[in-house]
């Protein structure tokens, strides 16, 4: 999967305990489990050969010991707009449980009392973008689900809500690019496992 232009590689980050209950992870620092440590080291593996001009991660601890069990540590510099969605009142609770109070709920289009929307999730995606349009290099980036769906749909100039129609599995790689010059931004692969 060679190409003439820029890949940036995103890493969504190891299984956690919340992760594997479905609950929303937003700003709550939680640890990667056994499973996620392994997947993550399994990440090294699959990105073996490959060189980055830069690596980037969330500051949670999920995302950063991510990069660090697959190999990256030393290069990774912590990013706040790389932060997963702040959930804000629905930080800890399933889909299942936030409808059960608020039927048809979905975080996409609602977005989180006391926490974030769509638009501020895009927002934070729009500054990464720009930053990784400027070093127009291939850069790895570690961070969490729905942010990097919310930066997926915007790297395609799609709404922040488009997200919602990109699925990312933990320790899932994908890769944005270009196909035939700088103006045509593409998914060059998702959710590889």
């Amino acid at each position: 999967m060679s190409s003439a232009f820029p890949q940036i590689h995103l890493v969504r980050h190891g299984e956690t305990a919340w992760s594997f209950s479905g609950q929303h992870t937003g700003r709550t620092d939680m640890p990667l489990t056994l499973a996620g440590e392994v997947a993550a080291r399994g990440v090294a593996a699959r990105l073996k050969g490959l060189s980055f001009s830069a690596v980037w991660s969330s500051p949670s601890q999920r995302a950063y010991n991510t990069s660090v069990l697959a190999g990256f540590g030393a290069e990774s510099v912590k990013k706040d707009d790389l932060q997963e969605w702040d959930y804000g009142a629905y930080e800890g609770l399933t889909t299942r449980q936030i409808q059960a109070e608020r039927p048809g709920w979905t975080v996409f289009r609602d977005g989180c009392p006391k926490g974030e929307t769509a638009a501020d999730v895009g927002a934070r995606a729009d500054r990464i973008i720009a930053e990784l349009r400027k070093a127009n290099a291939d850069i790895l980036v570690f961070s969490s689900a729905h942010f990097l769906r919310v930066l997926g749909a915007r790297w395609l100039g799609l709404p922040p809500e488009d997200g919602a129609l990109f699925v990312l599995d933990t320790a899932s790689i994908s890769v944005l690019g270009y196909e035939h010059d700088l103006s045509e931004p593409v998914v060059r692969k998702w959710n590889q496992k």
